[in-house]
């Protein structure tokens, strides 16, 4: 699946340094108010002939909303005649103004190319396209800025004028394991700029790689836009026969959903249809020969479905490649004049996520966000003691509740005779008073074949929950939504977010901690792309809710393990030193 993969190095020297804090943020915000000026410019050009049309960022809400399932307490869009005015009533259940919307649409918002693209030799080509440090010099200071350029360029060598390109970059050295991430920021002209911060003493060198091309990226929205039934599932239904039998039935199954090509399950009475009455959602299958629809028992994934042209396929196989670049060592220097950059914040829901969010060093995560703690297992125990933990998500979420299981000896696990891969899993600790619980985020789920009735919308399950100060929730979602339109996600989103709210006003003192999408993926079922959008929504959902946001995007994407959904020891080691950091904040 991964055409190469990096191996992320890192930098001499045990210092842990020192940045000048309040010159560097003050050079961030500058810097980042500076982009925001410059993109509120270089909005979308359409080309037509030799005119040039501008439009704002599409309204992705309003082209799919017939698809939403509504409880009979929701107001119809289909009778509201703005898309204003829908977007508005369907917000307004969800505490969203139309502000809030717009900035989820400048969130997901996507370059395109500004031209009709006749040849695959006209998309950006990772052998062609480069990168520069600029103004490199021969020391620097810990704490201090490097600036990297990437221009992009197409397979005839002819420098590229549209932005639209999926980068990821790091700064590594691999004799010290230490590693940080770059944000890629379009420049919308063909060229990109990555500033890096340098968190850590020693040496350094730059890494980009082409993830997508502008071209390929189409290639990925078209089919989220047109295919979403790529990715099928199987209902199984049982009952019972004549003289005694039992009747069993397999058919195809997935959302309900007006468009996006779901809708060719068929019409009329094509279908059984599973609404819930609670999250508004429509879940339905084809309707089997010889029993009722109430005869759903079991759920599982059913295949995929790769209907890429040759064209597409051309315009994917230039994925995950490295480009070439300034390989320069960058020397950084520890100054005792510089201030410490250790993080003396107390951890604390709410907490921006700043770019980096921390830093790898001897495979050590350092976080930016808060103080965060190291643990041991005894620690561990300690933190877990007298606590309900309930994790919710999917298998990256149950690398969790393994470790955990792993790690804590006196959690003992129970055998609830269920799917694994779909739970619920559940461990105790009795002389500690700890269970904690695991259990997948409900349809749509890529899963073994599976109970029904163990499949729960992640939303109900909260609303089910009395909370309180030994009570902690940790859910996750992305991964199995990647085939799905982003209205559909944003409204399953929407109403965790509901449900969260609710919980923390009945019961404040709950800890809620949410793990972002990480990366791993790159092909048309799940690309890195469909879960950068998706990391979006939700980071947009939560930032103002009051809960933990636990950012895993950037300890999987700089990393130096082989790529992979489901990271590596190390990873998960740092990912959980973080989650124990929120939950028992020193």
């Amino acid at each position: 699946m991964f055409t190469e993969v990096f191996y992320w190095p890192v930098s001499t020297g045990n210092h842990v340094f020192s940045v000048h804090r309040e010159r560097s943020c003050l050079r961030r915000f500058f810097t980042g108010l500076c982009l925001l000026v410059i993109t509120c410019f270089l909005v979308v050009w359409s080309y037509m002939g030799n005119e040039r049309t501008k439009h704002p960022p599409p309204n992705f809400l309003s082209q799919h909303f017939a698809g939403l399932s509504y409880s009979p307490n929701s107001t119809s869009p289909s009778a509201l005649s703005s898309d204003e005015s829908i977007i508005s009533s369907f917000y307004s259940e969800f505490g969203i103004s139309l502000d809030a919307y717009s900035r989820l649409q400048q969130a997901v918002y996507w370059a395109e190319p500004d031209r009709s693209i006749t040849s695959v030799s006209m998309s950006t080509s990772p052998a062609h396209t480069t990168f520069i440090i600029e103004n490199l010099k021969e020391s620097y200071q810990i704490g201090e800025e490097l600036f990297v350029t990437v221009h992009a360029k197409d397979f005839d060598n002819k420098s590229k004028h549209y932005g639209g390109d999926f980068f990821q970059a790091k700064l590594f050295w691999s004799k010290t394991k230490a590693s940080v991430f770059g944000e890629v920021v379009d420049l919308l002209n063909g060229s990109y700029s990555v500033p890096f911060l340098l968190p850590w003493v020693g040496e350094a060198q730059v890494a980009v790689r082409l993830i997508h091309s502008s071209e390929a990226v189409q290639v990925l929205k078209r089919h989220r836009d047109t295919d979403s039934d790529r990715v099928y599932f199987n209902g199984y239904y049982e009952g019972p026969g004549p003289n005694k039998t039992r009747l069993s039935e397999t058919v195809m199954c997935n959302v309900k959903w007006d468009k996006n090509g779901l809708e060719s399950m068929g019409t009329g009475d094509c279908c059984c249809e599973y609404n819930d009455p609670r999250t508004g959602e429509t879940w339905r299958c084809q309707r089997p020969k010889s029993l009722p629809c109430s005869a759903l028992v079991y759920h599982s994934m059913g295949g995929y479905r790769n209907r890429l042209t040759n064209k597409e396929k051309m315009f994917m196989t230039q994925t995950n490649k490295g480009i070439n670049g300034d390989k320069s060592i960058i020397k950084v220097f520890y100054f005792h004049g510089n201030e410490t950059i250790d993080v003396t914040e107390k951890c604390r829901p709410g907490l921006h996520t700043p770019v980096p969010a921390g830093f790898y060093l001897n495979d050590v995560w350092t976080s930016f966000v808060c103080s965060t703690q190291h643990f041991t297992t005894q620690k561990t125990t300690e933190c877990l003691k007298n606590k309900h933990i309930y994790m919710m998500g999917d298998s990256t979420m149950r690398q969790w509740f393994e470790f955990f299981v792993k790690a804590v000896p006196t959690l003992e696990q129970m055998n609830l005779h269920v799917q694994y891969q779909s739970g619920p899993l559940i461990a105790v600790d009795v002389k500690n008073n700890i269970d904690l619980h695991w259990r997948a985020h409900g349809i749509p789920l890529r899963t073994r074949k599976t109970a029904v009735a163990d499949l729960h919308y992640i939303s109900n399950e909260i609303d089910d929950q009395a909370g309180g100060p030994h009570t902690v929730i940790i859910f996750n979602l992305g991964p199995h939504f990647t085939t799905y339109p982003l209205n559909f996600y944003t409204h399953r989103v929407l109403r965790i977010r509901k449900a969260v709210l609710a919980l923390l006003q009945r019961a404040p003192d709950t800890t809620i901690i949410i793990k972002t999408v990480n990366t791993g993926y790159k092909d048309i079922f799940g690309s890195d792309w469909y879960s950068l959008q998706l990391d979006r929504i939700l980071r947009w959902a939560f930032q103002d809710v009051g809960v933990y946001i636990l950012d895993v995007w950037q300890m999987t994407a700089c990393h130096y393990s082989k790529e992979n959904i489901h990271p590596g020891p190390v990873i998960i080691k740092n990912e959980i030193d973080i989650l124990l950091s929120f939950t028992c904040p020193k």
